[in-house]
């Protein structure tokens, strides 16, 4: 039942991360830049993303441009473009192996194909933790060094926006459900070779007393 419970637990985790994980790849505030300027009617706050860069204007207008070009684009966004689709990928298959494997489901048949398919589930968690976990990691590596740049002018730094806390957090996520799924199988597995099932050996049926003799001695 404790073994359940962890796996339905590792289960929202999982869910929290697969939603966390799109909601970043679509954000367009992957970083941040307030401009206010010497009027505050005309501050504008621009924001960056994956897909597309945004301004809105203290007035209440707000417009986004789409990023077309991808080979326009630098090396750390057209990676964190890719490893955020694969993580999303890779954490909505997870989501699905892992519901044939729980035990709390009637899915996947005998405890041995359930336990590999929860494997395989926690395995996909993992991968998709790490793969939401490197770009927006270089993502904020970049940011930071441009802010400490000393030749960029000061209208031209940026800072870490929310889709990147939130790609942090459903990496995290991410990560604790696989850790939880594939070690919940695994000692399943290890305890089976641990203690092996016992062999009944049944006594002979022959008396003790007969032991001694031989039918030669009969004839």
């Amino acid at each position: 039942m404790a073994s359940a419970s962890l796996q339905f637990f590792g289960f929202i985790l999982g869910l929290f991360g697969v939603f966390g994980d799109i909601a970043a790849t679509l954000l367009p505030n992957w970083k941040v830049n307030a401009d206010i300027g010497s009027n505050i009617i005309t501050a504008i706050t621009q924001m960056q993303g994956l897909w597309m860069d945004c301004t809105w204007y203290s007035t209440g207008m707000f417009s986004c441009t789409l990023k077309y070009s991808i080979l326009s684009l630098p090396v750390y966004i057209q990676a964190a473009r890719t490893t955020m689709v694969l993580s999303c990928i890779l954490s909505a298959f997870g989501i699905c192996i892992t519901t044939v494997g729980m035990k709390c489901t009637k899915l996947g048949g005998d405890t041995d194909s359930k336990n590999h398919a929860c494997f395989a589930g926690g395995v996909c968690f993992i991968l998709a933790g790490i793969f939401g976990l490197v770009p927006t990691s270089w993502y904020t590596r970049e940011i930071i060094s441009n802010f400490l740049d000393q030749t960029i002018p000061e209208s031209s730094k940026h800072e870490p926006g929310g889709a990147v806390y939130t790609g942090f957090i459903s990496a995290g996520f991410l990560l604790i459900a696989g850790v939880i799924f594939c070690s919940s199988c695994f000692k399943r597995q290890q305890g089976a070779w641990m203690y092996p099932p016992k062999q009944h050996h049944f006594p002979s049926t022959e008396p003790e007393g007969n032991a001694g003799y031989n039918l030669k001695d009969y004839v």
